[in-house]
């Protein structure tokens, strides 16, 4: 059998690319300057200036956790996900799109073929604190408390029928005590939990931490592409072609990821629910993908840690910052899939490629780069501008271009914007629809005509594609192809 896949295999390739991969031992804080640190070097998304494109980094030497390293930033450049997954970084939506549709279902492995249970600490352990074995970071100076970002949740429906994995955000509240946010309404954990509930019973989950990019990123889609009852799990063994590996909880009735770093095994509360900054007071949850500190929740819901298991060779805790790019290469790629699943369906040819930009943190913006062939196809990039809303109810704006336009250069973006583009006639409003609450505009008090409750917002449609019966006029200057050109560098 090939090496079996995991994070530590990927970082391994990761290492052998220059300027991909960068570790310090320089002592860092988990408490906001870890965060603060990476920022800088590499973290890009929609952060406050300045940050860049980076490499990802390893912190060996974590304050207060001698035996445990801290990474971020592995997700945090789309060609370095391209790389991971040897393929184009252009195209990967398609790859992912692709993956959905050819599944490869987990295997079940015993404790003894489970790194990530090499070590167990049992919550009946006398010294047992959570705080003291999981070093998660704070972003900022002002977060609710120390955050898992990259936990990846398993969890089944009371029946065991149906499996599912989400990315929830958890902060630590005490020794033995997570408050996780969910969604109303866009998961299927909080489904499952909502049945666990009508029960009055606790669902038992586990929190992977420490996973190779195709988990972390396949564990992102969300309906239709996925629907109630397809495990995301699928997807990561589709796009490694390898099964991921699971195995049996040592305190709770659920499964983990048997190659992750850690694992956390827990239970939901029923009728239970906590203030998110109950500890700190700060009325801040952390940063989120649209760049702003997210408001504390008070009443998340209540998860009670029964063990923690890990490996034993200084297990890697994987972190990420809440607007970096790194979210939106887990937010967007298989925002893209799903959006070229959809078109690809209903207009077949006429969607060549697509892109959710770090501008919208992977979920607010789309860019659709439209093939018209003959006058037939007028009309159909602001249908597939329609599908791409249908695909992702989080979408806000959508900028329809031409084939000949680099969608991932956002000057050529522009260029079109305003050289192909007139606002009285090709802006397209859509009033009164749902999308991501955590766009702080969305608030009745700023747009009382289209928002009448937090987490609806008014959708706009940006056409820049040129009329096809102008298309001549409109014709890039042509310069000469020079195929050797390299030779000039040299």
């Amino acid at each position: 059998m090939s090496e079996l896949y995991d994070l530590r295999k990927v970082l391994a390739e990761l290492k052998e690319m220059p300027g991909q991969y960068h570790e310090t031992d320089e002592q860092v804080d988990p408490h906001a300057e870890l965060a603060g640190v990476y920022r800088y070097i590499g973290a890009g998304g929609t952060i406050m200036r300045p940050t860049q494109e980076g490499p990802a980094m390893m912190f060996n030497n974590v304050k207060g956790f001698p035996d445990t390293r801290v990474l971020t930033g592995i997700l945090a450049s789309r060609r370095r996900v391209g790389k991971i997954f040897h393929h184009d970084y252009q195209t990967l939506g398609r790859l992912l799109k692709d993956s959905v549709q050819n599944p490869v279902k987990p295997v079940k492995v015993s404790q003894k073929e489970a790194p990530a249970q090499e070590v167990i600490h049992l919550a009946t352990d006398e010294d047992f604190d959570i705080r003291k074995i999981l070093a998660a970071p704070t972003n900022t100076e002002y977060d609710a408390g120390p955050y898992i970002t990259m936990g990846v949740v398993y969890g089944s429906d009371p029946d065991k029928t149906m499996s599912d994995v989400t990315i929830h955000r958890m902060v630590l509240e005490d020794k033995d005590t997570i408050g996780m946010y969910i969604m109303p309404g866009g998961r299927h954990i909080g489904h499952f939990q909502k049945q666990y509930e009508a029960l009055n019973k606790p669902m038992p989950v586990t929190i992977n931490i420490g996973l190779d990019p195709a988990i972390s990123i396949g564990t992102t889609f969300e309906p239709p592409t996925t629907p109630l009852g397809y495990n995301e799990l699928w997807i990561a063994g589709a796009l490694r072609n390898q099964p991921v590996q699971l195995v049996d909880g040592v305190a709770v009735d659920e499964v983990g990821l048997a190659r992750a770093e850690f694992v956390i095994e827990a239970e939901i509360l029923p009728h239970e629910t906590i203030r998110e900054d109950i500890n700190t007071n700060t009325g801040k949850a952390m940063p989120e993908f649209p760049g702003y500190n997210g408001d504390a929740n008070p009443a998340v819901n209540v998860l009670k840690v029964k063990a923690i298991t890990h490996r034993k060779d200084r297990p890697i805790m994987q972190t990420t910052i809440g607007p970096s790019e790194e979210h939106v290469s887990m937010a967007g790629i298989p925002t893209e899939a799903s959006i070229l699943d959809l078109v690809d369906k209903a207009i077949p040819g006429k969607v060549v490629n697509v892109y959710n930009p770090p501008a919208g943190g992977g979920k607010f913006m789309t860019i659709l780069q439209i093939h018209k062939e003959t006058d037939a196809d007028e009309g159909i990039q602001r249908q597939a501008a329609i599908l791409a809303l249908s695909a992702f109810k989080e979408l806000k704006t959508v900028i329809l271009v031409d084939d000949d336009v680099d969608i991932f250069d956002m000057n050529d973006v522009m260029w079109t914007l305003n050289t192909r583009f007139q606002g009285d006639q090709d802006i397209i409003v859509l009033p009164g629809m749902r999308n991501h609450p955590l766009d702080p505009s969305e608030r009745p008090e700023y747009d009382p005509k289209s928002i009448r409750v937090r987490g609806m917002s008014c959708k706009t449609i940006l056409d820049g594609t040129v009329p096809f019966d102008l298309k001549d006029q409109f014709e890039r200057a042509q310069f000469k192809e020079v195929p050797d050109w390299e030779k000039y560098l040299k």
